[in-house]
């Protein structure tokens, strides 16, 4: 049987070259160190959750302890952010994204454990949830609302009250101008309440200025996407 012949090489199809993998822009921003501080707060979330769960007067005070460090670790994100000028698509998303994780995964659990009325939660996390939809609109369309004094004011009490009811049990406390028991429980509670009227009441105030918003887009002849 004849071999085939083979081709002189100049007339051999050329071999097809593969692209040179090349790091991406996300990658890039994924790997960045304010991105990286905000996985590894999002990675501090079944520890948190595991510690809570498993109750204890010890394990209540780690769990609040890791609550903390992950609380803190939101602020120090957003200073590299800014300190390095690494602002970034990716952190826009994975920023409020970690802290509402960790803020709902910490009231499913005070319900679970009795210690916050379910009505709360609710509440919260729909606030939570119907703003986040109104900012993405808002976004979308270019509309700018600024954040009020009684967001801020949520975000704090929000915060303060999920420690203390993690804690949850009571504990001498000894202070130069005071010395008593301290019922972290009830305090957690006061406090949470208090962050549910500051979430409600800035809900309005965002709402109003969603609205306001809006109309003013459609005076200045923009395309209204947010009205879909």
């Amino acid at each position: 049987m004849a071999r085939a012949r083979r081709l002189p090489r100049k007339l051999r199809p050329a071999r097809k070259l593969r692209p040179a993998r090349r790091r991406g822009p996300l990658r890039e921003e994924i790997l960045n160190a304010p991105n990286l501080v905000t996985m590894a707060r999002i990675a501090l979330i079944p520890l948190f959750v595991a510690l809570l769960l498993d109750e204890s007067r010890r394990n209540s005070f780690w769990s609040a302890a890791v609550f903390g460090l992950a609380s803190t670790t939101d602020f120090v994100d957003g200073y590299l952010a800014r300190r390095l000028n690494l602002i970034t698509t990716f952190g826009k998303f994975i920023d409020p994204l970690a802290d509402k994780l960790i803020t709902m995964s910490a009231y499913v659990a005070l319900v679970y454990l009795a210690r916050l009325p379910a009505w709360v939660a609710i509440v919260i996390i729909g606030r939570e949830l119907i703003i986040s939809g109104l900012r993405t609109i808002a976004m979308s369309d270019g509309i700018v609302i600024a954040a009020s004094q009684g967001g801020k004011w949520k975000t704090a009490l929000q915060l303060s009250g999920i420690i203390c009811l993690v804690i949850n049990y009571r504990y001498p406390i000894d202070l130069l101008a005071w010395k008593g028991v301290v019922d972290f429980h009830r305090v957690g509670l006061v406090v949470t309440y208090l962050a549910v009227f500051f979430g409600i009441t800035s809900a309005v105030d965002y709402f109003r200025g969603f609205v306001a918003g809006v109309f003013e887009s459609k005076k200045s002849g923009r395309p209204d996407q947010a009205a879909g």
